[in-house]
């Protein structure tokens, strides 16, 4: 075929064809499904070819809330991606290009999840400023992986165990389970003072809101506790058992019965207790103290570590316990502390 010199050439038109759903698409929704297939093409348009007919499972007319089942063959029709979003597809996936790959501390994985220990400092997934998290290092770290996704998240600034499915039967299942309040979360972190003993539930409301002002911080999430009577405030429960207690600071075991945003972190400074090293909801003068390199112990990031979490396994059901020991900057603080207040104990002795 002749081209005119500067003149791009029509590209092909676009063919129809059927897909099988494989096993990582079971339970999925046929337009979540479509979105994920047909990259570039307009969520108005995944609809209208839905609503049209056009789009057919097992040759029969489908709706967009329609469950995939193993073995489904979906027919899809022609359609043509534009050019515009062409070239955004390009730019994304040179941007992922970028993305450097990685693989984390595994605590357990089979063909159905991975639960992997997450460390400080590194968010779960890309967005808000962030290019990328765990979930897209993983992803390039495991190019032959067909399907990771996240079953939950944790604060950036939180360490600890975090699940990913590997198969959407797995997502579906855990998610549920996280839904329900089937699993058990536990945390540990670090406040400052003595917390007294017979405090054991939290249960304000929480709300979320966004900064305000023209600073650096402006527009950023925020969470607070609010009245019980408040409209807008979400049933939050949260568990707090003493572990110990050491020098002018206590180590806390925290379980949350509700998963809301910064829960544990508003609920410990509601209450008079900010957990040390917090930067959003914490005792800062105390955190620059404590993080200066001639202090001893010293503490540069938040205490809080997801350190366990117990689940129904998606495929056996048989229930599961994971512990994830407290990482290297934490335990080094913990045994500071520890040897500090033995040495006080033998003094006053």
């Amino acid at each position: 075929m002749k081209h005119i010199i500067g003149v791009k050439p029509e590209p092909p038109a676009p063919s129809a064809k059927t897909l099988c759903v494989e096993e990582d698409s079971v339970g999925q929704r046929l337009d979540n499904f479509l979105l994920r297939e047909l990259k570039g093409v307009p969520k108005t348009h995944i609809y209208r070819i839905i609503r049209s007919g056009e789009v057919r499972i097992n040759k029969g007319r489908v709706s967009a809330d329609t469950r995939l089942c193993l073995g489904d063959r979906v027919r899809l029709p022609p359609v043509r991606v534009s050019e515009r979003m062409a070239e955004k597809a390009q730019a994304m996936a040179h941007s992922n290009a970028n993305i450097p790959a990685r693989d984390f501390a595994i605590l357990l994985e089979d063909e159905h999840l991975i639960a992997l220990n997450k460390p400080a400092g590194v968010a779960v997934h890309g967005g808000s400023g962030v290019s990328f998290g765990v979930i897209e290092q993983l992803r390039m770290a495991r190019p032959q992986a067909k399907f990771l996704e996240l079953v939950h998240r944790l604060d950036r600034e939180t360490s600890g165990i975090l699940l990913v499915a590997k198969k959407r039967s797995a997502l579906n299942n855990l998610q549920h389970q996280f839904r329900e309040r089937l699993t058990g979360k536990t945390y540990l972190a670090m406040v400052a003072g003595h917390w007294p003993q017979k405090l054991k539930v939290l249960d304000q409301p929480l709300h979320k809101y966004l900064l305000d002002g023209n600073d650096e911080q402006a527009g950023e999430r925020r969470v607070k506790v609010v009245p019980r009577d408040d409209p807008n405030g979400m049933p939050s429960v949260t568990l707090v058992k003493l572990n110990q207690w050491l020098a002018e600071y206590s180590q806390l075991e925290v379980t949350i019965k509700t998963g809301r945003t910064h829960q544990i972190r508003v609920h410990l400074a509601s209450a008079g207790y900010p957990i040390l090293g917090d930067d959003k909801y914490g005792n800062f003068e105390l955190n620059k103290a404590l993080s200066r390199q001639n202090n001893q112990p010293s503490l540069k990031r938040m205490y809080l570590h997801a350190w366990r979490l117990q689940f129904s396994h998606p495929a056996t059901t048989k229930r599961i316990e994971l512990l994830a020991d407290l990482p290297a900057e934490l335990a080094s603080f913990s045994d500071a502390l520890t040897s500090a207040h033995s040495t006080q104990n033998d003094t006053k002795l």
